[in-house]
């Protein structure tokens, strides 16, 4: 799209031919005049401190109780590490880890 305008084309022209609004077609010319390029911006927030603690530390306390709850889980890795998670993250990290909830490995 941005090559039809480079090679000469109107906005309202290359608006038409790729079914756009001129709007969009100027925010994308804005974008790569002030950054030079037009790929896609990072999604804005800080990254999860917590999530890359856990996965980090998870595995091996999964490894080491694996028969605990959830709840246990999180208890547990207060403890250890002085930090407070929800049960819903410790079984988000499961599910990045791979783990199951089967008992008795």
């Amino acid at each position: 799209m941005l090559r039809a305008i480079d090679a000469g084309a109107s906005q309202s022209e290359v608006a038409e031919t790729f079914a756009i609004s001129v709007a969009t077609i100027k925010r994308y010319l804005k974008q790569r005049r002030e950054t030079g390029h037009v790929e896609p911006k990072n999604i804005p927030g800080r990254p999860a401190v917590k999530g890359a603690v856990l996965q980090a530390h998870l595995l091996i306390q999964l490894q080491a109780h694996p028969d605990v709850s959830r709840e246990e889980h999180c208890r547990l890795f207060k403890e250890t590490h002085g930090i407070e998670v929800s049960t819903a993250s410790i079984t988000r990290a499961r599910q990045a880890l791979g783990w199951t909830r089967k008992k008795s490995r």
